[in-house]
Order: C-alpha cells, then sequence, then structure tokens
C-alpha cells in the first residue's frame, strides 16, 4: 500500500469500484484513538471492492492526504499516533453534485485525485463525531457512514441524551449539570444540587468520550477539583449518581430503509485492576492486563433480550443510523439504566464494538462492508 496514493485524476464512463474516504484524527483529545480506529478499518476494508483514500485531519485542523498502511496508526510501545501535517493538502468539493476531491502539493496547483463516493468518519469526539462533520458533508451533498447532524449531536451531549432518552420512556441514571461558570459563580448552589445524588458521583465533560477527563468522587471536598478536570475538557460538565450494578455494552447496526435497528449479543466489562476505580482511558487503550471484556455476556436469555430492546429503541430515540454502541448498567434487580450512546464506536484492537458483531455472527470485514453499503444506498438530505 502507498503511503500517498496516487489515483486517478480524470474519470471515465468505465465502470469502476466505489471511492470511500477513510477519515481520521481531527482536532478533539480523542485524535490519537481516531487514528487507531482508521487503521482497524483500513486493515479489514475490502480492496477489491473498494477504492480507499485515506485522509487525515490534523490536530490543527489541517486535511492532509495520508497513509492507508493500518500498522501506521497502531499502538507501538505504548506511543499513540498522530497525523503530521505534509504539503499534500486535499481540498474538498464546493458545490453540490461534485464528488471530485483534490490534492494541492507544496502550494502548487490542485490535482483531481477523482471522485468520492462515500465518506467513512472514524473522528471521535468534538469537531468529527458531534454533528459538525456530518453538518459540512450535508451542505457538500456527499454520502457518509453513520449517524446525521441531530442524532450525532444528541449522541455526544450526555445533557442532551438524557434529556431526549427520560422524554421517550427509558431509564437513565440521576444527574446534575453544571454549566460553564457556574460554579465560580455561585459554588454553595451548585454543592446543593449535586449533594442529594449522593455517593460516590462521577464528574464528567458533558461533550466528550473515551473517559477523558471523568472523575470519581467519594467525598464532596473533592468535587470542585473533578469539576474543574472535567472543564478542561468541556466547561459544561455532568455530575452523575453511581449506579451499582454490570457494565454491558450493545451494539446495534441500521438497517436500510424501511427496517429496524438489529442489536448484537451484549457484552461484559469488568474492571479488575486497582489502578482504575472505573473503565477510564488508559484502561480501555493502554492495556488490557486488569479489564476483562466478554463476549457475550452471562445475562441468561431474558435480560440478553431486555439489553437487546433497550439498545434498539435507545438508537430510535436519538435518531441514529449506521451504527452505535448502546452502554447500560445492569443492576442486581434485574433493572437496565442507560449510561450512553456511541455514535461513533471505536474500532480499535480493544474495542467492544467489532467484537459484539462478531460474537453475534458477523464478522469484522463483513460489518465494515455493511457499514459501507448502508451509506451508499441511504440518500442524502432529509430522509
Amino acid at each position: 500500500m502507498n503511503a500517498l496514493p496516487a489515483l486517478e485524476t480524470s474519470t471515465t464512463s468505465a465502470p469502476r469500484k466505489p471511492r470511500v474516504m477513510v477519515l481520521f484524527g481531527g482536532r478533539s483529545g480523542e485524535h490519537a484513538i481516531s487514528c487507531v480506529t482508521a487503521g482497524g478499518v483500513l486493515g479489514v476494508i475490502d480492496r477489491d471492492r473498494y477504492d480507499v483514500l485515506a485522509v487525515g485531519i490534523t490536530p490543527t485542523g489541517r486535511w492532509v492526504l495520508t497513509s492507508d498502511d493500518p500498522e501506521r496508526w497502531a499502538i507501538t510501545d505504548g506511543t499513540l499516533p498522530s497525523i503530521e501535517d505534509t504539503d499534500a493538502h486535499v481540498l474538498l468539493p464546493q458545490d453540490v453534485g461534485d464528488r471530485e476531491v483534490q490534492v494541492r502539493e507544496d502550494g502548487g496547483v490542485p490535482r483531481a485525485l477523482g471522485e468520492v463516493d462515500v465518506v467513512f468518519p472514524l473522528l471521535h469526539g468534538p469537531f468529527g463525531e458531534d454533528g459538525t462533520l456530518q453538518g459540512m458533508l450535508e451542505l457538500a451533498d456527499v454520502r457518509y457512514v453513520g449517524s446525521g447532524v441531530l442524532a450525532s449531536a444528541l449522541g455526544m451531549d450526555k445533557h442532551a441524551m438524557k434529556v431526549v432518552l427520560t422524554g421517550n420512556g427509558l431509564p437513565v441514571a440521576p444527574y446534575a449539570v453544571v454549566m460553564p461558570g457556574e460554579l465560580d459563580r455561585d459554588p454553595q448552589g451548585v454543592l446543593a444540587r449535586v449533594a442529594p445524588l449522593g455517593l460516590p458521583l462521577f464528574v464528567k465533560p458533558a461533550r466528550a468520550g473515551s473517559s477523558l477527563g471523568i472523575s470519581r468522587v467519594d467525598d464532596l471536598a473533592d468535587l470542585p477539583a473533578a469539576l474543574a478536570e472535567a472543564a478542561q475538557h468541556d466547561p459544561k460538565v455532568l455530575v452523575e449518581s453511581a449506579v451499582v450494578g454490570r457494565e454491558v455494552e450493545c451494539g446495534v447496526l441500521g438497517a436500510p430503509a424501511g427496517g429496524r435497528p438489529r442489536a448484537s449479543l451484549p457484552g461484559e466489562i469488568v474492571v479488575s485492576d486497582p489502578e482504575h476505580a472505573f473503565y477510564d482511558f488508559e484502561a480501555k487503550y493502554l492495556g488490557e492486563g486488569g479489564v476483562v471484556l466478554t463476549c457475550p455476556a452471562d445475562l441468561g436469555p431474558e435480560l440478553t433480550e431486555r439489553v437487546r430492546d433497550v439498545a434498539v429503541r435507545t438508537f430510535e430515540a436519538i435518531g441514529c443510523e449506521g451504527l452505535a454502541r448502546v452502554d447500560v448498567f445492569v443492576t442486581p434487580d434485574g433493572d437496565v439504566v442507560v449510561n450512553e450512546i456511541n455514535t461513533m464506536p471505536g474500532f480499535t484492537p480493544f474495542s467492544m464494538y467489532p467484537r459484539l458483531w462478531q460474537a453475534t455472527g458477523l464478522e469484522y470485514p463483513e460489518l465494515v462492508d455493511e457499514l459501507i453499503s448502508l451509506a451508499l444506498a441511504r440518500p442524502t438530505g432529509l430522509r
């Protein structure tokens, strides 16, 4: 595989394979995990069926032509990969109906890279998973994998998500929201609203993922520090009651127009390493020694179907398309409480989403192919 693929520079009437732009990196704190996710997808996408164009977004927001070699985007000896700026700057289509992507090298005259039929946006967190990128692609009338603008925004904003899920009769953990600057203006008021939630508490950025900036609070004296830590990632902070229960995840896969989404078998996460108070960033991506991921989870038939039903209902309530991973707590009494939904779950070597579908009978390459096929068949615009 070439580091910078030399694609055809003009279109012909001859049949060609659909071209997929695998887009990754981005400006969020999850830049590196997006790169690792892309490595997973680039390693299994069917090159006989699709032409692949790898485009990276640097941490400063520059779009560049980059390597499509999966090994380039692996975590090596604990070192996380990153998109580096190059002289090959990618220029997107400017008009509705235009699918031509161009590259400008060394500041010279742009040259055509050919048409792009669908974008696979493997970005996590703000400026990629939150509806901003989806809005840009909608404006350009370009098909893409995954949820649209509103569903992506709702899935990223845990506060808005809880409001929508509650309105649709789905259970969520009790919570309070601390708005930007509120702790400085009214610290006693914040404490008065948070204290009834009890202890322990989980404090997290409202619009971030991969467990970045999340703290467990066992003493209210530690709350200000936890709020400050979360605010480093998002000025809007969510404070939740801890839910006693098993951490269970379920993959959801969209269906063609008119069909109902499908749920995978659930999987369970057990954190046994005392170094990790919960399933945090390091436990997810930098080592599995103290983390056990069980697929499928040992829940029994009735509870398994209840988790799958809640996952599909959550997917539908948010208005998702393509794919999502729904994380729930299963309490000792058998209640299923929605924790969150991820509209672009990871495809890293440690990620649950591909594992869940593999346990359900859909292998990783077929899963990637189905997601691309769903996106190609979906109309752009209102649907």
